[in-house]
């Protein structure tokens, strides 16, 4: 076999193994036959919510022991076909061995990445709010940006994205937007890019042509479901409602739709005019400020939580988690982790799997180093 496939075939079986021990493998079996018998009792349905905490527990397993299983037939499939092309002398045979393996590699990868989102909403889909800094245009076509960094990266894997509310600037981009990702670990994932997002650039709107700084936040909020309970005193919030702008056709422009509200003691705001009536908009301004209520108590149950306070109050210089610079260079640099790129038109199209891998490797404080220690 040729080395470069036996390093490949030897990091995705160590890769394996590790995910195997970390399901705790024969246990899970058991426990997923378990689930699996106790969703055909004809009795499980009779608490909802207990059925549901169930199904949600099962597919969650069932999708990891078949990510593992799926995994182990790529790699012997690829090996397998590497070694009859080896043997045949045949080039693009082996070539596409080395294309399957690379795939399994980098599934695998991500597997052990996925492996480490063990907190109480990682599982959770999420809110992305995005905010303009001071700069005016710059920093709203900064912040239009971002969302269609944030939008593509969430569809290439599979995520669904929907525009919740949002606010255009005054020449271009946006002074502010919400969406709600929807998928398997959305919360998970994109929790460590909440903070300050910095772009270097020359200018479009400046006629000289000068080079331009702009800042932008990040902030990413788990949707809070049925197992986790936030209590909020309907007297501490404040309800506004306006007309929504945007598109959305005539009824949407002609009637106070979108709805705003204001959790007072913590001076928490959430807008909705995503729905078509004001009862949707307020059921998912709701929704939303659950969301939003939650992360702040999860802040404040983590070291960082000072640091994502202060990139969220202060949106400029010192703050900023992630660099972006097109001029006079070409590079992406996370300044918690040092990753960084010379691929800035990937980052922008939503390639930003290294960045938060890494991140999410250094927040959890493990490694596979570690893990195998």
């Amino acid at each position: 076999m040729r080395p470069d496939v036996e390093a490949m075939k030897a990091d995705i079986e160590q890769s394996l193994a590790l995910l195997r021990r970390r399901l705790d493998w024969d246990p899970a079996l058991r426990k997923l036959d378990e689930l699996n018998a106790r969703v055909e009792d004809p009795t499980l349905w009779d608490d909802a919510a207990a059925a549901q905490a169930l199904m949600r527990d099962r597919t969650r397993l069932q999708g990891q022991i078949d990510t593992v299983l799926q995994m182990e037939s790529g790699l012997e499939d690829g090996v397998m076909l590497a070694e009859m092309a080896d043997e045949e002398g045949d080039e693009a045979a082996l070539a596409d061995a080395r294309a399957s393996l690379k795939s399994v590699k980098d599934r695998a990868a991500r597997a052990e990445l996925e492996a480490l989102l063990s907190g109480e909403a990682d599982g959770n889909d999420a809110y992305l709010e995005v905010n303009s800094g001071a700069g005016g245009t710059e920093s709203c076509d900064w912040a239009g940006m971002l969302l269609r960094m944030y939008s593509r990266w969430a569809k290439a894997h599979g995520y669904e994205v929907e525009l919740e509310a949002s606010e255009d600037g005054d020449q271009a981009g946006i002074k502010s937007a919400t969406i709600l990702i929807t998928g398997p670990n959305a919360y998970g994932w994109l929790k460590s890019e909440s903070g300050v997002h910095r772009l270097v650039r020359i200018s479009p709107y400046d006629a000289a042509a000068k080079r331009h700084t702009s800042f932008a936040s990040i902030g990413v909020s788990p949707v809070v479901d049925d197992t986790i309970e936030i209590e909020i005193n309907p007297s501490d919030v404040r309800t506004d409602t306006y007309r929504a702008s945007g598109s959305g056709g005539q009824h949407i422009n002609k009637t106070d739709s979108a709805i705003r509200l204001t959790h007072v003691p913590t001076n928490t705001v959430v807008a909705c005019q995503a729905g078509r009536s004001q009862h949707q908009n307020r059921e998912q301004a709701w929704k939303m400020l659950r969301a939003r209520l939650y992360e702040l108590e999860l802040q404040r149950r983590e070291a960082a939580a000072q640091a994502v306070a202060d990139a969220k109050t202060d949106i400029g210089w010192g703050h900023q988690i992630r660099s972006y610079v097109l001029q006079p260079y070409q590079m992406v640099k996370d300044l918690r982790t040092n990753v960084e790129t010379s691929d800035t038109q990937g980052v922008l199209d939503g390639d930003l799997d290294a960045f938060m891998g890494a991140a999410l490797a250094a927040r959890v404080g493990e490694t596979r180093d570690a893990t195998n220690a």
